[in-house]
């Protein structure tokens, strides 16, 4: 007999959607949406809806501990007890530590599962009290980051449910249709009612489909385009002056930056009509509420953080906050102050920081200490990290010692030396922030754990005593570790708790629809926007400082653009071993028939960094001069068992470190 219980999805994406869950005999055997999260409305996207069949109960799902008897890379593993793992662990650590120091340690996580148990609690502790190297954690979302921190102290955004209201919607390096995807009925309702919808995308997107204005610009040329919007308002007369002195700084500086990016000048580089752009800033003058969705697409390149600032500083120019549905959403993440590090009760060491997008160069580097341990958890770097031929090199070392917690075989723990299986989140408590939808979700197990898998908090935890770091009193249970996280919303926390000690629960913030500069404001100084702010200025002045554009690293020997989207069938690597069929790699007509290629034919896309081996599949839904790769394949989805990311270079943003995948610059061939 089956009974349906709740839940909430905790993986990589805005919308934190709440569940029902069907179990009968201790399995799932469904996946749908609820209502409990208003944003759901009772459907969830195809890749949650499927993924007990691969993720939670299938052939790769990891159900005991392991130590490496073959190979590195064979993903060989004689099964062992926990305690024998965990010794052989904790040896290595403490072994590690004495010998070269604890920096020779590096944990590496990136949101795996995005739960705020699972990452920076007991984990945290661990590797703070060792003293380990610091990860900084920058392969997404850090240079948008740092340009929303520093313009407005990442104020909470427009909520999705006031889109409908929006006479202007700009779609700008983002897709919903396949990340987010409850935003997609709110804009078809907006259009129904009227508004202008645009989406700025090198490809042809679903989103882009039903949109009265589609932009392709040339990827890593959003800078000049924007800014080209920003002059136009000043120029114009169009820019909200009043707003400007009594909400900003830095207007004037940021007005003699965007001088030299006329219109035709952008449409120049970015390769789109100048009148297409005109057409856009007119209408954005215009429409009022306007709300731009800036997504994580525009950053993935040398110029990703004064992108990502330029766009985000169009609706204090032209005037558009202050009302409901107008401004701009990115990440909502910081609308709930709850603060995972303070479960860990350990300070934060001063060791040295590593950026996770020079991991391959980490790896293989002579820089003292070297790496002796690796632990990896909540990531699949072998397939996520930029220079990947780097990365699977330092995997392979002899003398590297690698741990492997996940919940499935992944390419990266086929490297390991000790495979540790972990819970997903159907299987531990958890608790969900979404970074889209203002709600805070707690959700307990609906299925015992699968063979011996265990949550990340408590193996940490484990950890902690093994390795004589562990304290009396330390918080280690889900409940104890949810209270230390909630205590950070102040005087609201209490009230939060009262709410989630229910078990399966969800507490609203704001009242689910906020309006910027009107019930939130900058968490800057003087609750001001800062457009040119000051130490991003300095990051960024190896660059030639904030909003410099830097040019397209092609040539001639190299002259497509290869990116790498999302799809529809993971989330960002998770998921990947469910997709099983060779991936194509997408090229428009134009490209394909000057080298000869057909859809279905094995070709080679490769530059100095690399190659990959796939099959092409001729697409005008991209633009020429583009080549696409999708986001999140694994080894078996390509003829070499590399990817896209064995061409991209590990070369960071102009701000926050990011990676720059989109900068990646490739030539393909027809194989024979």
């Amino acid at each position: 007999m089956s009974e349906t219980h709740t839940s909430a999805c905790p993986l990589d994406c805005p919308d934190s959607c709440s569940l029902e869950v069907e179990v009968s005999d201790g399995k799932v055997v469904a996946i749908d949406g609820s209502t409990v999260n208003p944003l759901t409305q009772g459907y969830i996207c195809g890749k949650v809806r499927s993924a007990f069949k691969g993720q939670v109960h299938g052939p790769d799902r990891l159900s005991w501990p392991g130590v490496r008897q073959g190979p590195k890379g064979a993903g060989d593993f004689r099964r062992v007890t926990w305690d024998e793992a965990l010794d052989r662990v904790a040896r290595e650590l403490l072994g590690s530590r004495n010998d070269l120091g604890g920096e020779a340690i590096l944990p590496i996580s990136y949101g795996g599962s995005n739960g705020l148990l699972t990452q920076d609690t007991t984990d945290a502790r661990l590797f703070w009290r060792l003293g380990s190297s610091r990860l900084d954690r920058t392969v997404c979302a850090a240079p948008s980051t740092s340009a929303a921190i520093g313009m407005y102290g990442k104020m909470p955004g427009v909520a999705f449910a006031d889109y409908v209201d929006a006479k202007m919607i700009i779609v700008w390096g983002a897709n919903p249709a396949v990340t987010g995807i409850h935003l997609m009925p709110l804009l078809q309702e907006a259009k129904r009612r009227g508004a202008f919808l645009v989406v700025i995308d090198p490809r042809r997107t679903q989103v882009a489909r039903i949109a009265n204005m589609h932009l392709q610009l040339r990827p890593g040329t959003d800078l000049p385009v924007a800014l080209s919007l920003i002059r136009w308002l000043f120029e114009a007369g169009e820019a909200d002056e009043e707003f400007l002195e009594q909400h900003t700084t830095g207007a004037d500086e940021l007005r003699q930056r965007a001088q030299p990016w006329t219109y035709a000048e952008a449409a120049a580089v970015a390769e789109v009509p100048a009148e297409a752009i005109a057409e856009l800033g007119e209408r954005y003058a215009a429409a009022n509420p306007a709300v731009i969705r800036c997504g994580w697409g525009l950053e993935r390149n040398r110029n990703g953080g004064s992108a990502v600032a330029s766009v985000l500083a169009l609706p204090a120019i032209a005037g558009k906050f202050g009302i409901q549905g107008g401004g701009y959403t990115m990440s909502n993440s910081e609308a709930w102050m709850a603060d995972p590090p303070r479960a860990a009760l350990a300070d934060e060491p001063d060791t040295r920081l590593i950026n996770m997008n020079l991991l391959g160069e980490t790896l293989l580097s002579a820089q003292a200490p070297p790496v002796q341990v690796l632990f990896v958890y909540n990531c699949n770097p072998a397939m996520t990290m930029p220079e990947q031929n780097k990365v699977l090199a330092g995997l392979r070392r002899d003398d590297l010692f690698t741990v492997v917690f996940d919940q499935v075989m992944t390419d990266t723990a086929r490297y390991a030396d000790v495979i540790l299986p972990a819970t997903t989140f159907l299987e531990h408590t958890e608790l969900n922030a979404g970074y889209g939808a203002y709600l805070l979700q707690r959700s307990d197990p609906v299925i015992p754990a699968v063979g011996e898998a265990r949550p990340n908090y408590e193996v940490f935890a484990d950890l902690c005593r093994r390795v004589g770091v562990a304290r009396p009193g330390d918080p280690e249970s889900a409940d104890e570790l949810i209270e230390l996280i909630v205590s950070a919303e102040g005087d609201d926390s209490r009230r939060v708790l009262e709410a989630l000690a229910g078990g399966n629960s969800a507490v609203p913030k704001f009242g689910d629809r906020p309006i910027q500069f009107g019930d939130v404001w900058p968490a800057t100084a003087a609750h001001k926007a800062h457009l040119v702010p000051g130490e991003l200025d300095e990051e960024a002045l190896p660059t030639g400082g904030l909003y410099r554009y830097r040019d397209d690293p092609g040539d001639e020997q190299f002259p497509l653009a290869l990116i790498s989207p999302a799809t529809k069938r993971t989330v960002s690597s998770t998921l990947g071993q469910m997709r099983t069929e060779q991936v194509p790699l997408e090229i428009h007509p134009a490209d394909a028939e000057t080298r000869g290629i057909d859809t279905g034919d094995a070709v080679r896309v490769f530059n100095e960094r690399g190659e990959m081996r796939c099959r092409a599949l001729l697409s005008t839904q991209i633009r020429p001069g583009v080549v696409c790769m999708a986001k999140g394949i694994w080894s078996h989805n390509t003829l070499s068992g590399t990817t896209s990311n064995a061409l991209a270079p590990d070369t960071l943003t102009d701000i926050g470190g990011g990676a720059c995948f989109n900068d990646s610059r490739v030539e393909v061939e027809l194989l024979d």
